[in-house]
């Protein structure tokens, strides 16, 4: 899979972690409220954002097993993480963060969860987590992922992934077609097959029910404005070179597009939270 810079991670992570879902997240937390200590394991986890946003809800003992097939990437993780926190030390290979009166250890691993994924579950973590992930992978890959979870009883905490809304304000004429083509981009193979892009949201919900587990799901939409006038700049020219691939749309017109979406006054860009258990 085709990686992520560590500068557009820097500047999605205030969004990612405004649109979290904050009732998808309190079932998380209260799931394990009666465990002192807990082990995740965070796939695709680029900068670490994921741990940043979910640690605060979990027991004051935490290990965390940072999963991603970007070695360089992993490097970035460890030294944001360790900036980020109250205390940081190395134990080995490992580091130890105090933060808020919790002690997170955090263990990195370069892994290609294609060809690894079923090695890498049975590590057998109580919880198993991915943020902005599963619209990137393919449906069967999905499959085989929740295939792998049921037969290990593990549950999973999916956040932000993309469900394929969008509304742009002011409207522009040519939305239809750029989101269109758009999304047949996001179809494209990332690396895991045909990616399942905004159909993955729905294909995780049934393959989980499928197999016995308790789902639930909620928004944790991107509300972008002034505020986020850099991120939103930088998604409207990923969509527009992304459109621009396809060849379906005419180059002036994409260039249209995209000079008015930097000006754009707002744009929801819909994504879902998952919880998923074995029941």
């Amino acid at each position: 899979m085709a990686g992520f810079s560590p500068e557009w991670l820097a500047l999605r992570e205030p969004a990612d972690h405004e649109a979290r879902n904050p009732q998808v997240l309190a079932a998380v937390g209260g799931h394990f409220a009666d465990k002192a200590s807990l082990s995740v394991l965070d796939l695709g986890c680029g900068a670490g954002s994921n741990l940043r946003a979910t640690y605060a809800a979990l027991p004051h003992r935490q290990h965390w097993t940072l999963v991603d097939h970007d070695a360089e990437l992993l490097g970035f993780a460890r030294a944001r993480l360790a900036a980020w926190a109250d205390e940081a030390r190395q134990q080995g290979e490992e580091l130890v963060l105090a933060k808020d009166g919790k002690t997170i250890t955090v263990d990195t691993r370069q892994v290609d969860l294609n060809k690894d994924l079923e090695w890498v579950l049975g590590w057998q973590p109580d919880l198993v987590t991915a943020a902005a992930l599963f619209d990137l992978v393919s449906r069967r890959w999905i499959e085989r992922f929740v295939a792998a979870l049921a037969s290990q009883h593990l549950p999973l905490y999916a956040a932000l992934t993309h469900d394929g809304r969008e509304t742009w304000l002011p409207e522009h004429p040519v939305d239809a077609g750029i989101h269109a083509a758009f999304t047949n981009h996001q179809h494209g193979d990332k690396g895991f097959g045909p990616a399942a892009g905004a159909d993955a949201c729905e294909i995780m919900a049934e393959a989980f029910r499928k197999s016995g587990f308790a789902v639930s799901s909620g928004d944790s939409n991107w509300l972008l404005d002034a505020k986020r006038r850099p991120l939103q700049e930088s998604l409207a020219e990923g969509i527009a070179a992304a459109v621009g691939e396809t060849g379906r749309l005419d180059p002036k017109a994409i260039a249209e597009w995209l000079a008015a979406r930097r000006e754009a006054r707002s744009a929801l860009i819909g994504h879902q939270d998952l919880w998923a258990r074995p029941i």
